[in-house]
């Protein structure tokens, strides 16, 4: 059920939202899909503002079933955060959910295209604040911190990827926006 621009999930009447961003870099499948399944890279990916760091022991081998601990900084405050890889299908694609941390339901899909002009790489990410939170105060949350920050952090790894493969930077597509070229940040 859709409403408003959110999808509704009828168990639990958490409104979820949406994120997705595409990218060509202009390299081969084989160099890229390693770098993304490594999950130590994560924190080469994450802005330095919200300090990513893996809390378990290395090195860490990508797999179905595996499960990821690390913290960010959110506020300034350190956040816990456990990923399961829910879906893991090399070098097509795989799935992280998370199974504690922020929000009330994160899935976050990463896909990968073999092209002529090399690798597209798809974000797709569908996530949900937490449930306690009032409608009115969810809407105004998301659209005024949630919403702006994962922006950034997508922008960020939008010019992390075109610095590192090289090539051009991301498609952003939304519920409540179309799409457009992501905004260079550097820090």
């Amino acid at each position: 059920m859709t409403v408003a621009g959110y999808r509704m999930n009828e168990q639990h009447s958490l409104r979820h939202h949406t994120l997705e961003r595409r990218q060509t870099l202009p390299a081969r499948l084989e160099r890229v899909f390693p770098f993304f399944e490594n999950p130590e890279n994560l924190a080469l990916i994450t802005p330095p503002s919200l300090r990513c760091r893996l809390v378990m022991p290395g090195p860490v081998t990508m797999q179905e079933g595996l499960r990821i601990d690390y913290t960010i900084r959110l506020g300034g405050m350190p956040v816990r955060w456990r990923s399961l890889i829910s879906l893991y299908d090399p070098p097509v694609c795989f799935v992280d959910e998370q199974v504690k941390g922020p929000y009330a339901y994160w899935r976050h899909m990463h896909r990968f295209e073999s092209t002529a002009l090399g690798t597209v790489l798809t974000d797709a990410v569908v996530y949900a604040l937490p449930a306690a939170m009032p409608p009115l105060v969810e809407r105004i949350v998301h659209s005024l911190y949630v919403r702006p920050n994962l922006e950034r952090i997508f922008d960020y790894r939008a010019n992390f990827y075109a610095d590192f493969f090289g090539g051009q930077q991301s498609e952003l597509e939304s519920e409540s926006a179309a799409p457009r070229a992501a905004t260079p940040m550097r820090s």
